[in-house]
């Protein structure tokens, strides 16, 4: 079996360059391929050079809505010329309501403008959206999208959202976070998604697993509990038993999902 992991940030400073380590580790697993965000033009050089580095990197340029403060006044050049460079997706952008003290203010026109990017070059788009979903969807509704599609990363919005997502094109990634029983809407949700529009995820070194089905503990330098990318396994694994459904169906089909939408870049 083969698995695809649809959103993680293997670059982030908190695994204190142990990546190889980890990705070691994934291959080992069966990891097939992992597509790594980028937040802002600071780690964009890092998350090219592990795509230079590990054929199982397919690496992914955004800017994150936390980290608009940081652009500077060539960041839409830079990202045009990363993306022209390497196989690659548009992420991780999006837009956030959620986090405290953060500015809305340029977030849509950021957005946007990335969008625009993705689409003219028609490449995938990982999304972050957090307590914006009806102003995600007018704004999706609004203007134009890659025709390959793009992917609503740890999708936390309403399930009676999902058919107008899916009409626009959506995929939806399930993180191993959503195993945690006090997230039971946001599994619940993903029954409503359509079969060849799933994806699944680690979102690693963030979304940590429940304790019994963390394979891989793992901690930064100050000792706090990070997740592990090799815990991708064990996300398929929790999400197969909440779907009634073997691991080998459900490997098959989040596979084609993966190839359809990131395949051919």
């Amino acid at each position: 079996m083969k698995f695809f992991d649809a959103h993680n940030h293997l670059q982030d400073d908190r695994f204190a360059g142990r990546q190889n380590e980890l990705l070691a580790a994934c291959e080992k697993t069966g990891i097939e391929k992992m597509v790594v965000n980028g937040a802002s033009e600071s780690d964009w050089p890092d998350v090219l050079a592990l795509a230079r580095e590990n054929k199982m990197v397919l690496p992914s340029f955004g800017y994150h809505p936390w980290c608009l403060h940081e652009r500077t006044p060539d960041w839409k050049k830079n990202l045009e010329r990363l993306l022209d460079e390497i196989p690659s997706a548009v992420g991780e952008i999006g837009l956030d309501r959620w986090k405290p003290d953060l500015n809305y203010v340029g977030q849509e026109e950021v957005f946007l403008a990335q969008l625009q990017i993705a689409t003219e070059r028609n490449r995938p788009v990982s999304i972050h959206c957090l307590q914006a979903w009806g102003r995600m969807l007018e704004l999706l509704q609004k203007n134009p999208r890659p025709q390959r599609g793009f992917v609503l990363h740890s999708f936390g919005g309403p399930a009676e959202m999902i058919p107008a997502f899916t009409k626009l094109g959506a995929y939806f990634s399930f993180p191993g976070y959503f195993l945690h029983e006090r997230k039971q809407r946001q599994r619940e949700s993903f029954q409503q998604v359509p079969a060849e529009r799933l994806l699944i995820e680690t979102d690693a070194p963030d979304q940590l697993l429940p304790a019994d089905k963390n394979l891989f503990p793992l901690t930064d330098v100050g000792g706090k509990a990070l997740n592990h990318p090799a815990n991708l396994v064990a996300v398929y694994e929790g999400l197969a038993e909440f779907l009634d459904e073997t691991i080998e169906s459900l490997t098959s089909r989040v596979e084609e999902n993966f190839q359809r939408i990131f395949g051919e870049l």
